[in-house]
């Protein structure tokens, strides 16, 4: 949490630290991932076998080794909106046995090479876990028992006999599970009115966990700020053993947001991450509306937040069927990290986050048949999933604000818009970090920083120009380490990223 008071643009900003005041536990799900069937993701991404570089069952191994740098603790698949179309069937057992299908999301052919078997050993290899997506498009409750039974039954069941057959004896253990994908949108197959949705949500939520009451179940809501989620969570949050729920447990047990941000402008582009905050925080709000109204007793644990697809992505400069390639720049970078800082702060609210994509699509990491390329967008990812962990401390920023215009608009009346964009960290190792994003593109600010103490440790993502790329072989944005003796005043250089981490009392 980080409070702000504004100041005069002549005045001498001020971050006071309080690494004492821990706010809320970070859940280290913030840093998930999401690979899904579209461009080269999959095919060309993780998956590419014939590639010198791939391993024996054709993973891309320095994909695998530059992802393990970012301890990854979940990873989404296989949609996004392939998911409305797929049938997990249709990816399992012999390869020369399976259907190519036409792909509708993207407008491709899906081959069913890699299907879930190859993506859970991909999980294996990484050292994280699954989360998968329901079909509510074309799919049925029948698949998506089967779907469940296959990846986690232990009986001598069919479709756990299925999995054995197919070479895993084991089950998998798949715990998250979402009940669909943005299934309000006129892009999807079978798109649906909230009324349909809620009604199929929970009906299906009835089933799954009457045959696994562990599973954590995920509704598909929008982006927190519409009817979709009034309605939705008004309808599915309901109390264990009521009229619409037999079960012992809750129903429901996150709610899906989603929001991509983007403008050519930086200004725009580095302040429209706020517009998440906002959600969260409206969100939030909503899922108490539900408990206070359907008489949600307190005891009940409360659904958390699943921002399971975030990042910076123009869909007109990088359009969807055409792979969403973006090539991204400083002010990019800054972006996501302002996107993360945003994380950390609603920590209380947010247990999971998934950056789309993985690689390749609107992705940090891109690949080549040669090698991968570690865009703008990897080194503020890296910093924090490396360092802010652990809990959110009270922090206080007084600076000047940019007054200008915001992308959306409504950011403007909504949220405060400093130059100095914060968030505090403690962690297990008793160690202080402080993200401070400038987001000003000609002045460097220089700062009193209360709290820090003996030897800071800095990190710090610039470059000269805020439209530079990490592409065509130059890696003009990376990260500069130095250190700070914690006295007198700070300069957070003009756009960039500055991490100071040092030990607390």
């Amino acid at each position: 949490m980080t409070t702000f008071t504004k100041l005069d643009d002549h005045e001498t900003p001020l971050i006071s630290v309080h690494p004492s005041r821990r706010i809320s536990k970070i859940n280290p799900n913030i840093y998930a991932g999401f690979t899904e069937h579209m461009g080269r993701c999959i095919y060309g991404g993780i998956y590419d076998p014939g590639n010198p570089l791939s391993d024996e069952k054709g993973f891309r191994k320095d994909v695998l080794e530059a992802l393990k740098g970012l301890n990854i603790p979940v990873v989404r698949y296989p949609g996004g909106n392939f998911c409305a179309t797929y049938h997990w069937l249709d990816g399992i057992g012999p390869k020369n046995q399976r259907p190519a299908r036409p792909e509708l999301a993207w407008l491709g052919t899906e081959t069913n090479q890699f299907g879930t078997d190859e993506f859970m050993q991909w999980c294996e290899a990484l050292g994280t876990e699954p989360y998968l997506c329901f079909n509510f498009g074309t799919g049925t409750l029948d698949e998506a028992l089967g779907w469940v039974e296959y990846c986690n039954g232990t009986g001598n069941t069919y479709y756990a006999n299925l999995r054995r057959k197919n070479g895993r004896e084991e089950p998998y253990n798949v715990k998250y599970w979402a009940l669909g994908n943005e299934c309000w949108g006129p892009w999807q197959v079978e798109q649906m009115t909230k009324e349909a949705y809620a009604h199929k949500a929970i009906q299906w939520a009835k089933a799954l966990k009457l045959l696994d009451p562990t599973l954590i179940l995920i509704l598909c809501g929008q982006d927190g700020t519409a009817s979709w989620d009034y309605y939705t969570l008004n309808q599915c949050l309901v109390p264990a053993h009521s009229a619409l729920s037999t079960s012992s447990v809750p129903l429901i047990d996150m709610h899906s947001i989603h929001l991509y941000t983007s403008s050519s402008s930086h200004l725009l582009n580095v302040t429209a991450p706020l517009a998440a905050e906002r959600a969260i925080e409206i969100t939030s709000a909503l899922i108490d509306l539900a408990r206070v109204v359907n008489k949600v007793p307190p005891e009940q644990l409360r659904p958390t937040i699943c921002f399971d697809e975030w990042n910076v992505w123009d869909p007109i400069r990088a359009e969807g069927s055409l792979g969403a390639e973006e090539n991204y720049t400083l002010s990019d970078a800054l972006a996501v990290a302002v996107w993360l800082n945003v994380f950390v702060r609603k920590s209380k609210d947010v247990s999971m986050a998934c950056i789309a994509q993985t690689v390749n699509v609107i992705s940090p990491l891109m690949t080549t048949p040669e090698g991968i390329t570690k865009q703008t967008t990897w080194w503020p990812l890296w910093l924090f999933s490396r360092y802010m962990r652990g809990w959110t401390v009270a922090s206080h920023v007084s600076c000047g604000t940019y007054e200008g215009e915001t992308s959306p608009k409504w950011i403007r009346s909504a949220k405060d818009t400093p130059w100095l964009d914060v968030s505090a960290t403690v962690g297990d190792d008793g160690f202080v970090n402080v993200a401070v994003v400038n987001i000003h593109d000609s002045r460097d600010l220089e700062s009193h920083v209360e709290g820090a103490q003996g030897e800071v440790a800095v990190f710090t993502v610039t470059a000269g120009d805020l439209s530079v790329t990490n592409l065509n072989g130059k890696e003009e944005v990376a990260i500069q380490e130095s250190t700070w003796t914690g006295s007198g005043q700070y300069v957070f250089p003009r756009h960039s990223l500055t991490l100071l981490r040092w030990k607390a009392e």
